[in-house]
């Protein structure tokens, strides 16, 4: 059976002067693990017994990243998938898009992670070293600045 984790794409926008594009003031908020190859990965865990996926993704992100839910904003209807294999076993990884709703919320990491960043898209990618993962930063950056 696939290993299965939840999480959670945190976004915030940034006040940019009126002549920038939209895209200019988009960051994403990566963590850095402080086990194994110290890979940047948004906020997720594996699902609790009795937890839905939703819930392990707030969990997790309180958990991870100090952020309660009632800081965040889900946004409907953007909802992601990854499928890779890990130590040989099947992994299932469902991210959700959340907006920071104050950009100047504190990030306050657990013992799991060592650092944190806010990223523009590119940079963003260059963290994460996955291409998948760049692929689902890059969707979501996409559908964040058609919404405007």
């Amino acid at each position: 059976m696939a290993v299965r984790a939840c999480g959670l794409i945190i976004y915030r926008r940034l006040q940019s002067p009126p002549s920038s594009k939209v895209a200019d003031g988009i960051e994403s908020l990566l963590l850095q693990t402080s086990y194994g190859t110290h890979h940047w990965t948004p906020p997720k865990g594996h699902v609790d017994p009795g937890e839905d996926d939703l819930q392990t993704a707030f969990r997790e992100t309180q958990e991870e990243a100090g952020l309660q839910a009632s800081q965040l904003t889900l946004i409907e209807g953007d909802k992601k998938e990854l499928h890779y294999p890990v130590r040989g076993k099947p992994k299932t990884v469902i991210y959700w898009l959340a907006e920071m709703k104050d950009c100047n919320t504190e990030v306050k990491l657990s013992e799991e992670h060592q650092a944190f960043q806010w990223l523009k898209l590119e940079d963003a990618c260059k963290f994460a070293e996955y291409e998948d993962m760049q692929a689902m930063l890059k969707e979501v950056h996409q559908f964040l600045c058609s919404k405007e």
